[in-house]
């Protein structure tokens, strides 16, 4: 995927005056050549300085800087120097961790102890008064294997971080009069450093209207067509969905401005299939799956949390509505027994056709049945329908409050090989004690029915990402395990 930044972090490492310098030198050498055995050599730069006072922070800065870093790692060797090595994070100014260093041998804690306990407490001290907020892991003393595999577990979360402050957020039409749900303010999305682009549907239209003669429309229903295969069961509609699908990428390109990376949000309905003549879903999918996530029905946060998965997980990502029960015969005859979840751990979630066919176990190009209850059938082609392909995902929404502020969920769980029986993109889906997280975060923390959904568990990471964003840890919901009570769980 192109529209994902690529990450290189700087490592750098330091030494407090009164403790040797070569401990730290020999300590980082250990752990660049761990990383190299392990993951991409090529993500990770040794920076050579080794900062003991300020004026070798300013060396560093600058090295990792000319190197092209856009992530650090600072590596205490030993105790550090708490002032020089958190001014390095705040003159960065962009993503930083600090891991430290484990002591190796009982046979050497006198010249060869680095006191890392004591000079890691000494620069959290530090971050906080320079008002930093830097990635320190769940366990960030360790071995230079340890830490080796807590830098790569960073990766992800500095990319979504650079990520984020070269994004472009552009929407299309007012959010929906009956989808109050997905209308949130905006300031907090400037507030992350994302861009946002507001469009009306009419430049959305004459845009459309513009592209009617587009000499690549017949590429692009080739390739739908062989996307879709067996399934493409309205062809007709495809050269319509072809002219679409290069507006929104040409729209994409042209309007990025300054910023390297982009997202879209649009409106679908009401107005969408009688003008256009055609309903977006489809087109929605494909370019999801190219690396552009398309927020459903203006949903400007659904859009952003949909990105930070992509970027994290590597994978193209979805929304979906948290949507339906499951109903007691199907659980009875295709759950029970067969997985280790209570009825009200599972649910169905549904969007109508958005996921990208790569998710989808089938391919059925159709009209949009809900849709088509009020309209006539043929201004509501162009969705695709089919089961979400099986295994585990992780279910997430950062949001924007009424009151200004921002709020977060994540739910680890599985898509369960079990057929629907229902329409549009569907899954059965399964998370640990889903209805009480249903009850006590869903509801009483007032998020709306869109869930971006990725594919994988990738928790930990987003949980992370939404901390370093500014979310406070009371406002990052999750499916606590049975036996941890929620706050406002009754218990009795």
């Amino acid at each position: 995927m192109n529209n994902v930044p690529q990450i290189k972090i700087g490592l750098v490492t330091v030494s407090r005056d009164c403790f040797p310098a070569s401990l730290s030198e020999s300590r980082r050498e250990a752990l660049a050549k761990a990383y190299a055995s392990k993951y991409d050599a090529s993500e990770l730069y040794v920076c050579p300085t080794i900062i003991e006072s300020e004026i070798d922070m300013m060396k560093a800065l600058e090295d990792v800087k000319e190197a092209g870093c856009n992530a650090l790692c600072v590596f205490l060797g030993n105790f550090g120097p708490e002032i020089p090595e958190t001014m390095l994070a705040k003159q960065f100014g962009g993503p930083s961790m600090y891991v430290a260093a484990a002591e190796e041998s009982q046979q050497d804690l006198l010249d060869g102890r680095g006191d890392a306990l004591c000079g890691l407490l000494s620069a959290s001290y530090n971050l906080n008064m320079r008002g930093v907020k830097a990635y320190i892991p769940e366990r960030p003393v360790g071995t230079a294997e340890e830490l080796a595999d807590r830098i790569n577990e960073f990766v992800p979360i500095a990319k979504a971080l650079v990520a984020l402050k070269d994004l472009k957020l552009i929407s299309f039409g007012p959010r929906p009069y009956d989808f109050l749900t997905c209308n949130a303010p905006i300031k907090q999305i400037f507030d992350l450093g994302v861009e946002v682009e507001e469009n009306s549907e009419m430049d959305l239209y004459d845009s459309y209207l513009k592209h009617a003669d587009d000499p690549r429309i017949g590429d692009v229903v080739a390739d739908m067509a062989a996307e879709l295969g067996a399934g493409n069961l309205i062809p007709d509609i495809l050269p319509k969905l072809a002219q679409y699908e290069l507006t929104l990428r040409d729209w994409a390109e042209q309007h990025k401005g300054a910023r390297k990376y982009v997202v879209l949000t649009t409106k679908c309905w009401p107005a969408f299939q009688s003008e256009f003549g055609f309903v977006p879903c489809y087109v929605n999918s494909r370019i999801a799956g190219s690396g552009i996530p398309v927020g459903c029905e203006v949903d400007i946060y659904g859009a952003i949390s949909e990105y930070i998965g992509q970027v994290i997980s590597g994978d193209a990502v979805t929304i979906l509505d948290i949507n339906n029960s499951i109903p007691r015969d199907m659980y009875e005859e295709s759950i029970k027994g067969k997985y280790d979840y209570k009825q009200s751990d599972t649910i169905m979630c549904f969007h109508c056709g958005n996921t990208c066919s790569s998710r989808l176990q089938t391919r059925t190009m159709c009209n949009q049945r809900i849709m088509s209850r009020n309209l006539p059938l043929t201004v509501t082609k162009g969705t695709m329908e089919g089961d979400l392909v099986p295994g585990d995902v992780t279910l997430y929404r950062l949001q924007g409050t009424a009151e200004g502020g921002i709020s977060a969920y994540i739910a680890e769980g599985e898509v369960l090989p079990v057929a629907t029986r229902s329409y549009g993109g569907t899954g059965v889906f399964a998370f640990p004690e889903m209805g009480r997280f249903y009850r006590h975060v869903l509801l009483e923390k007032h998020f709306p029915h869109h869930g971006a959904v990725a594919f994988g568990h990738h928790g930990k990471a987003i949980y992370e990402v939404f901390k370093l964003l500014g979310v406070p840890v009371s406002e990052i919901g999750f499916n606590q395990p049975a036996g941890m009570r929620y706050p406002g769980e009754n218990p009795f």
